[in-house]
């Protein structure tokens, strides 16, 4: 099973202001979209639940630096991409 990422307006927003400070981290971030397309729970995402008041999202990391907030819709085989930026900016 395949899951489908949906990236809202403002989620490509702070993507394309996001990789143009940072272009190297590009085939990283795809790698990881990748993987979590296809198996949102593999350990190399080090997927968590957030708390406080991101409590109803998730966070997947790109690297031990940067971060991508999500919403995780399991019924509906759907991720919707929150935020990306580094762990600071995210949370």
């Amino acid at each position: 099973m395949s899951f489908q990422l949906v990236f809202s307006e403002s989620y490509l927003r702070r993507a394309h202001r996001f990789f143009k400070k940072n272009p190297e981290l590009l085939g990283q971030y795809e790698k990881a979209l990748a993987l979590l397309q296809l198996n949102p729970f593999h350990n190399s995402l080090r997927l968590h639940k957030l708390k406080g008041s991101l409590q109803s999202m998730y966070s997947i990391s790109i690297n031990m630096q940067y971060r991508v907030t999500l919403e995780l819709l399991i019924t509906e085989d759907q991720i919707l991409l929150i935020d990306i930026g580094d762990h600071d900016h995210v949370y």
